[in-house]
């Protein structure tokens, strides 16, 4: 994503399948006559990357649209998405996000996958007072040190992850832990996050190794190097994509992983590991997505709408994608309209349901409680496996109210 994209706006509902995009909508780019004004919702995303992840969170966001749709809309309004590449660029998303409110008259903003390409359009919204709904960002400055009135997240923060494997990591009985993550807002406040959490659990533990690869440019057998010098007990690891990829080849290599643990924030991108490597991963602790394995009624209505629609599994950022589309539409309906300070109002304390169960956005940070499925990670011959996992509820996770009072400014609290 280096040469810079031509600016485009695509609306939707479609009538049919979007070209590289795989959106399917219900209605046309505009209400017929005599039919209701359409509220439109802006989105920006790194849509030409294409990848596995981003297609599946756009599926997710096109099947929301397609039953919100199909169900009469927001009172009777249906719901358009005018959508802008952020081609990965902070400025270019800032960028985007000003020309969606002042030229495109959105009345709600959603999208980023990166977490300082969502800071930047979530900068941009307080300006405008235009709600922004966050879908699949993770970094805490979110909602905590760069938090504002009009700022929503719905996946789960990188501190409630953190905690969640801190806990993990914790009951291990090593001391000597090694971290890898990279430079840049998610990795960061990552692996602050977790040796904060981990050190309150286990005062005992110490950080031997901090290895700060920059993002889609780690230079695997360097760092996994230095990371052997330092003997660890366990590894933290932040990497994902290409980089997580590149990060267990050499870790193989150098049989970094031998009689080590490691708790890792990402697990899908083992799934795009080279085959030929016999045993990839081999019991990480992780969070991840056993799509084929959860049998709750909610999931499984999901499961069987995506399959139907798309042909193909779906990622957990469809489930991302999906529940932030929802509750973009429940937050409207509470508000009665779109109205920015009424649907600020709507959004504190709403509750839904998801594919994961019940969320509830909380009042405090703008957060919601979705949570996230923690087990033992495997991959081999190309294929990944979730065992022993268990669902924790997010709600257990949040970070405490004295913790969010001391960093979330005032102001967007009010």
């Amino acid at each position: 994503m280096n040469a810079e994209q031509p600016k485009q706006a695509y609306r939707f509902p479609l009538r049919s399948l979007l070209a590289g995009f795989g959106l399917v909508t219900a209605i046309g780019l505009a209400p017929a006559a005599g039919a209701a004004e359409a509220i439109r919702i802006g989105e920006i995303n790194s849509h030409n990357s294409l990848s596995p992840v981003g297609q599946a969170y756009r599926n997710g966001l096109a099947l929301a649209l397609e039953e919100i749709n199909a169900a009469g809309g927001v009172r009777g309004r249906p719901l358009e998405l005018v959508a802008r590449d952020d081609d990965g660029d902070a400025e270019q998303a800032a960028r985007n996000a000003r020309e969606l409110v002042g030229k495109e008259h959105v009345e709600v903003l959603t999208g980023t996958m990166l977490s300082n390409v969502a800071l930047a359009v979530a900068r941009e919204a307080a300006r405008g007072k235009t709600v922004f709904v966050v879908g699949d960002a993770l970094s805490d400055a979110i909602t905590l040190d760069k938090g504002n009135r009009y700022t929503f997240r719905v996946r789960p923060s990188t501190y409630m992850q953190a905690a969640m494997l801190a806990e993990q990591a914790a009951r291990m009985p090593g001391r000597r832990w090694a971290v890898v993550a990279p430079n840049y807002e998610y990795g960061q406040s990552a692996v602050a996050s977790f040796k904060l959490l981990l050190k309150q659990a286990r005062p005992d533990v110490e950080f031997v190794s901090d290895q700060w690869p920059a993002l889609g440019k780690i230079k695997a057998d360097d760092v996994v190097r230095t990371m052997r010098q330092a003997r660890p007990d366990g590894i933290f690891n932040a990497t994902f994509g290409d980089d997580l990829q590149k990060f267990v080849q050499a870790g193989n290599r150098q049989q970094l992983f031998s009689g080590v643990r490691v708790v890792s924030m990402a697990s899908a991108g083992a799934q795009s590991l080279d085959p030929a490597q016999s045993e990839a991963i081999r019991d990480w602790i992780a969070i991840g997505y056993p799509w084929d394995q959860i049998a709750t009624p909610e999931h499984q209505r999901f499961l069987e709408a995506y399959l139907k629609k798309f042909s193909q599994r779906p990622q957990l950022s469809a489930v991302f994608g999906y529940t932030t589309m929802m509750a973009i539409a429940a937050g409207l309906k509470k508000a009665d309209g779109a109205d920015g300070e009424a649907l600020v109002d709507a959004l504190r304390g709403l509750q839904l349901d998801s594919p994961l169960g019940p969320i509830a956005f909380r009042a405090l940070d703008q957060q919601a409680s979705m949570g996230a499925f923690v087990g033992q990670v495997s991959q081999k011959d190309g294929r990944s496996s979730m065992s022993n996992w268990r669902y924790l509820d997010g709600a257990a996770y949040l970070p405490n109210v004295t913790y969010v009072r001391g960093r979330r400014p005032a102001s967007a609290m009010k």
